[in-house]
This record gives structure tokens, C-alpha cells and sequence, in this order.
């Protein structure tokens, strides 16, 4: 039996795993971390993990706030 292989999810020659890391974020997978993948738009303002929490602890202090007020 012949089997029919889509192209479309063949790995394209110019990717390159040349500087891949294997396992690098094996660990943190193991120890629950919550990993989060940001959009393009969203990384090119946030650039560390440090911008990322500081921005959210600022929302959570505002929606506080805002709770209480109401």
C-alpha cells in the first residue's frame, strides 16, 4: 500500500535548527512554569519577561482599583 504524504507539513529546507537548543526549556515545563507566546506586535513592545510581568501587575493593580471604586 502506497502512502500519500502531505507536502504541506514536510519541514521547508530554510528553516535552520543550526542554533537550536534541545531541552532548553524542558525544566521549566517540569516545574508547572506557565509558558506564554507572545504576538509579533505584542514581543516588539515587551521585549524582556521583567516588561511582560511589570505591565501585568499594573493592570491587575488598576482592575483592583477600579473594582473597589465601583
Amino acid at each position: 500500500m502506497n502512502t500519500i504524504i502531505d507536502e504541506s507539513e514536510e519541514m521547508l529546507p530554510e528553516y535552520d535548527f543550526s542554533k537550536g537548543v534541545r531541552g532548553k526549556h524542558f525544566q521549566a515545563y517540569q516545574e508547572n512554569t506557565t509558558i506564554v507566546f507572545l504576538e509579533d506586535d505584542v514581543a516588539q513592545v515587551f521585549k524582556t519577561s521583567e516588561a511582560v510581568n511589570h505591565a501585568l501587575r499594573m493592570l491587575i493593580k488598576l482592575a483592583h482599583q477600579e473594582v473597589q471604586n465601583v
